[in-house]
Parts: structure tokens; sequence; C-alpha cells
């Protein structure tokens, strides 16, 4: 039986690569169903309101028929767009259940990570512009077509990621090594681990995979992200980052993981101001600089607040030995003074709902990744056992057949 893609685009400026694009999938063998994303503004140049007011509303219209082709039997979804058709089709693409196969074929006139953060899309740069047809564009939609193709005809039996709970965990590469060991541990007694970059766009998933049931319980032990949006304003706010597995009652395990620091850009790009503090180059691309007092009594309140509210059980483990791999002696950015602050804000602003365990180890200490997994093993399920979740999004099974 023949597959069928769901194709995003707007036709009225767009035509000619549609038309192209369909001709290629029609050589694999897909279907393009397209669903037209255009203004029809007719001409007519809008103002800025009015033109975001139409781009919401063509949104909201397209979501609603995307879910019903979902529903029909849908393998996959593709967009092939600029800036406008390729924002609407991202806000289309973001309605969509976060698994189901998707791709966004674009010239990236816009910064994309924020909004693919918790989603599973595909990118694929265009490099020449979506304007016409020309051999670079040929290239570009061929390439588009022979992936999505070979991924709708390859059969899956394999369920929704929401119906196969498992442990989520937060790490970066300052805590790498406790997730790591972690993980190990729950492979060995039968659990999964499904594990995410607390670098922002990490957390964004991690948050949406708790609100869709994904998890059964979590260890929430890189806190990263607070430094980046409470302190530096680096990140984009994620209102839910801390309160997704909460809200979702499941069971929480919570460490400072780098807490301690935060996670800046390239060196010659930070403000000066910064690297008068203790600071190190984590990559050519980021350097991490040491928070203040302050701003450690500020994160940590914020923690708080959020874990006071939780109607699932708590544990709050605190590595007095260290919050980061370059926490500890002869770290380049070592500081106890700064986890016994940490530690005072818990024990002054803690509820009695959360358990406060200080621990005398360093975070990627192995006697640290027991200690999660004796606060984590009542909660676990047993092996090959975990409760089937339905996902908060009604998302349908989807099977891709060839």
């Amino acid at each position: 039986m023949g597959c069928s893609v769901l194709l995003l685009a707007t036709m009225e400026t767009k035509h000619e690569a549609i038309a192209y694009f369909r001709e290629v999938m029609d050589r694999h063998g897909v279907h393009c169903h397209v669903l037209d994303l255009s203004l029809n503004a007719r001409g007519e140049v809008l103002s800025g309101q009015r033109k975001l007011q139409s781009m919401g509303l063509v949104a909201n219209t397209a979501s609603a028929l995307a879910h019903e082709a979902i529903e029909a039997g849908a393998t996959a979804a593709v967009s092939i767009g600029g800036g406008t058709g390729g924002e609407i089709a991202l806000q289309v693409m973001r309605s969509m259940p976060f698994a189901f196969p998707k791709m966004l074929v674009t010239t990236l006139p816009f910064d994309p990570r924020y909004a693919l953060a918790d989603n599973a899309i595909v990118v694929v740069p265009t490099l020449a512009d979506v304007c016409g047809i020309n051999a670079a564009l040929r290239q570009a939609l061929e390439n588009a077509a022979a992936m999505l193709a070979g991924l709708c005809q390859a059969s899956t039996t394999l369920p929704h990621v929401s119906t196969n709970p498992s442990v989520g965990i937060t790490a970066l590469g300052a805590t790498g090594a406790c997730a790591d060991g972690l993980a190990d541990a729950l492979k060995a007694e039968g659990q999964e681990a499904t594990v995410f970059h607390a670098n922002g766009f990490g957390g964004a998933a991690y948050a949406r995979f708790a609100r869709c049931g994904t998890f059964h319980s979590v260890v929430d032990m890189t806190l990263h992200e607070l430094t980046r949006i409470h302190v530096a304003g680096a990140h984009v706010d994620m209102p839910d980052r801390l309160t997704a597995a909460r809200d979702a009652g499941v069971p929480q395990i919570v460490l400072p993981g780098g807490l301690n620091f935060i996670g800046l850009g390239e060196l010659a790009l930070v403000p000066p101001a910064y690297l008068e503090r203790p600071h190190y180059q984590h990559t050519g691309f980021f350097t991490h600089v040491q928070v203040t007092e302050d701003e450690m009594v500020h994160v940590a309140g914020k923690l708080a607040d959020a874990l006071n509210g939780a109607s699932g059980p708590v544990s709050l483990l605190v590595p007095m030995g260290g919050f980061s791999h370059q926490d500890a002696p002869g770290g380049a950015i070592e500081s106890p003074a700064l986890r016994q602050v940490f530690l005072k804000v818990m024990q002054e602003t803690l509820s009695s709902s959360v358990t406060l365990h200080p621990l005398d180890h360093h975070i990627n200490d192995a006697r640290t990744v027991r200690a999660i997994m004796d606060a984590l093993r009542p909660h676990l399920p047993a092996p090959n056992e975990a409760p089937q979740k339905a996902s908060h999004e009604g998302t349908t099974h989807v099977r891709a057949e060839a």
C-alpha cells in the first residue's frame, strides 16, 4: 500500500518548488497531501500586527486539519518554506505529537533551536532561497524527498514513546560522569533511562516529555538552565522547566548539578564584567562563569518554590563535595562557600514535604550515584512491568507502513 505525507507550504509564493517536490515524491511512490499555509494577502502589504494575526489564524486552522490527516493515516509531515511560511509550519508541527516524523526544508531565515527544542523535527537547509526553481534547490529537494521517502516506507512496530515510561535524567558534560553511572546502574536493574542535555533546548524537551506522561520517575540532577534564565538572561524562559515533572505527579530526585555556573558563549563574546569572576572555557563555543553568592541565593529560591509545590514525593540530594566537574579541588570554579549558601537556603525554605539529603561526596562520585539509586529505587516499577501511560496530547499510535 502506498503511503502519504502531509506537505505544508505557502502555495501562493512557493508553487514551483512544491510542484517539483511532489513530482520527486511521486517517483518514490509517496503521495503528498498539500496543506496550503498562504496568507492570501493578494499583493497587499500587511501591517505587522495584521500579519501576525493572519499567521496565527492560518496556523490554528492548519493544525486542526493536520491532526485529522494524522488520524487518517498520514505517515509524516514536511514543510518547504522561507521565513513566514516556515514559521507558520513550525507552529503547526509543534502542535503535532512530538515523536511524529516531521521535516522542515528551509532557508533557515531564523534561529530554529528554540522552536525545535521540544520536537523531533528534521531540518534540511536549502542554502539557496526557495524562490522559483534552480539546480541548487532541485538538489536540496531531491535529498529531502529521498530521506522522507525512506522514512515513510520503513515499517516500524515500535510503540509511541509516551507509552513506554522511563526514568528521565538531566545532564551536562559537567555532570556527565554521574549521569553515565546512573544510566548504567538503572540498566543493571532492568530499567531504561532517557537523558536530556540541560542546556535549555534539552531542558525544553525534558519538560515536554514529562507533561506527556513519559516518565515514571525523574532524576533532575542538572539545574544549569536556572542560571542562564534567571541570572544571565541567556536563554528564553521555560516556565515549566521545574514544574512539568512536579505537575505530572512523578517522584523526583533532584540535585543542584551545574547550578554553580552560568553557561555563556565564546570567550571573546562574554561581557568583560563576567570575566572578572572565576571562569573557564568549556569548549570553543561555551564559557562557564561562576555565580556569585547572591545569584546562588536567587536560583536556590526559585528551586525551593518549585519543589515545595510538588504533590508527588521529592528528595533533594546536595553533593557537598562539588556541584560540577570544575567545582572540585584544583578546579577552575571550586567554591565550598557557594555550596554552603545553597544548602542554607534549602534548610530555611524547603517545606517538610521535601526530603533533604546533604551528601559528603562530589556529584560525579560513584557514591553519589549509589545515593541516587537508594532514593530512586522505591519508586521504580518491576523490570519489564513499567505501567502503560497515555500521552496527555491525545497521541495516536502512528505506524509507518510500506
